[in-house]
């Protein structure tokens, strides 16, 4: 059985679960929509050679991963974010657009988060993403600014009920929080309990009430292909945003494979985060060629000084 049929399945047998959930769109949040690569649905395999860049543009949506020198289309096509940590050089103002500028240290200090709002300022990155303690003290610097606060919730390990992963949101949007990055119920995915996941993603959904973008992160190290899609749907019926790859707290990061998988499940009009283990600028690309339209990566300068001078 190849994927496609693999994923039509498992949407068959998971529809009388699913649409008991929340369409989506519930989340409300706006800059999610949109892999730049549209013609991924199509079945452009990953590696496959761009034509566009030797020839007339065969419109396969995927330049920043098999044609570097249109990375900026990308942007306008659908590519949002690739997430970096504090010490990022200046770079294209464009680019700086596209980052979630990161710090969930545990030993963060408030010295460290007023570094990371000042770096943020200065390149005009998209937001910071900080940990629910120091949401207030970043919307307090950024206030008035185009840089939105990110948080995650639940996070690392997903375990906590969907109750207290609501309230957490609550708290988060109250003290300025315009993103939430929440973990998913591994255990009870994993278990088969499939009304409790959707429980889970829509309580953040209900609680972020079109206030904030939601990502579900799905730790896809500890899930099966199978278990990705299952994931991947509830997260897209249950109306979040973005499915994300990993909290690069767990076992292992992201994966092309397992990008691809994402994006063929969940479409177009959902985003879907990379994360863990991206440590250079050809790997970012081949995310994003592979349908990720935010990256995460601990190797984040790097990646930022190649795209500046590619």
């Amino acid at each position: 059985m190849d994927l496609d049929e693999l994923i039509a399945r498992i949407t068959r047998e998971m529809l009388p679960t699913l649409s008991e959930a929340p369409r989506p769109g519930a989340g409300g949040s706006t800059g999610a929509n949109g892999f730049a690569g549209g013609a991924k649905a199509r079945g452009l395999a990953v590696d496959e050679a761009c034509q566009g860049a030797v020839g007339d543009c065969a419109g396969c949506g995927m330049c920043a991963g098999l044609n570097t020198a249109a990375v900026g289309q990308v942007v306008s096509a659908g590519a949002e974010r690739i997430s970096a940590h504090p010490g990022t050089p200046e770079i294209h103002r464009d680019l700086a657009g596209m980052i979630d500028h990161t710090l969930l240290k545990a030993d963060a200090t408030e010295a460290q988060v007023r570094k990371l709002c000042d770096e943020a300022l200065k390149y005009g990155f998209a937001s910071v993403c900080v940990n629910p303690t120091n949401v207030a003290l970043a919307a307090s610097i950024l206030r008035g600014s185009p840089v939105r606060v990110c948080t995650v919730i639940g996070f690392p390990l997903g375990a906590t009920t969907p109750t207290a992963k609501a309230v957490e949101t609550r708290d988060a949007l109250a003290n300025g929080a315009k993103e939430v990055d929440m973990v998913i119920n591994v255990g009870a995915l994993k278990s088969g309990n499939y009304d409790i996941v959707k429980r889970d993603v829509h309580s953040v959904v209900d609680a972020a009430a079109g206030q904030a973008i939601v990502k579900v992160i799905l730790e896809t190290a500890l899930l099966s292909d199978e278990e990705k899609i299952k994931a991947c749907l509830i997260a897209k019926y249950a109306g979040a945003d973005f499915v994300k790859t990993s909290t690069g707290f767990g076992p292992g990061g992201a994966t092309v494979g397992d990008v691809g998988l994402m994006r063929r499940t969940v479409g177009s009009n959902m985003g879907v985060k990379a994360s863990g283990g991206i440590r250079d600028f050809d790997t970012a690309q081949k995310m994003v060629a592979a349908g990720a339209t935010r990256i995460g990566a601990s190797a984040s300068v790097a990646i930022v000084k190649a795209a500046a001078h590619d």
